[in-house]
């Protein structure tokens, strides 16, 4: 099921976008992060599947010092980076942890490391998610990246510079940028104070666009909403 829809998808791709990267200079060698520590192992049938996708200049206003590949500005300048492609089960519940196993290897992670600027991320989107519906990291890394280079991202730097700006202009501007998508399947994640954290975007088994369950799809359009440029 898995090979037949991304062979499909991979059929609709854009031009190659390794990521939203307004620059990016990756070193030539990639240095392992300690291994993760597991967490609770859960299996269930996987139902759908989220791409989360973090707004990079918002996540390095905060916790810049412990991620200096992405925030350093030595490696590039970032706008969305690909936090991780998650499989869900049913009821708000997903599987997790299902290996750590094998571990990714310096070559394996490096050709990602402009759609996720952390080794250390990158690992732990495997054992802790793609464990679970693929059985080696590069399996895992292959459909992530499928999906990650069928997405056209918005604009969001100038999106930042709009009065007045609301949820509902980000999803607008997002199916804009992809005919067809429908924006009950785009989710948003703001913080308390209305800045943008991540888009989460909902797909079916199938790795088609799907609506959003109420937990995912986040803000209502007409909520205010912030983007923190990085300037």
């Amino acid at each position: 099921m898995i090979r037949v829809a991304l062979a499909a998808l991979a059929l609709l791709l854009p031009l190659p976008a390794l990521a939203q990267a307004y620059q990016c200079r990756m070193p030539s060698r990639v240095t392992m992060p300690p291994a993760p520590e597991p967490g609770q192992t859960v299996r269930m049938p996987i139902a759908r599947y989220t791409l989360a996708a973090s707004w990079s200049p918002d996540h390095c206003k905060l916790r810049g010092a412990g991620d200096p590949l992405q925030c350093s500005g030595k490696a590039g300048r970032f706008g969305f980076v690909l936090h991780g492609l998650w499989p869900e089960g049913a009821a708000g519940r997903w599987p997790q942890w299902c290996s750590i196993t094998p571990r990714p290897t310096p070559a394996e992670l490096a050709p990602h490391l402009c759609m996720t600027p952390s080794p250390r991320l990158l690992e732990h989107a495997w054992a802790k998610h793609g464990s679970c519906m693929a059985k080696r990291p590069e399996g895992y890394f292959k459909v992530a990246a499928i999906l990650w280079r069928s997405i056209r991202w918005p604009d969001a730097d100038y999106l930042s510079q709009q009065d007045d700006l609301t949820v509902g202009d980000l999803r607008s501007a997002f199916v804009t940028r992809n005919p067809g998508w429908p924006r009950e399947s785009v989710g948003v994640v703001a913080s308390r104070t209305g800045w943008l954290r991540e888009l989460r975007l909902c797909y079916g088994r199938d790795f088609m666009p799907q609506a959003c369950p109420r937990r995912a799809f986040g803000p209502p359009d007409s909520a205010s909403l912030k983007i923190w440029r990085g300037l």
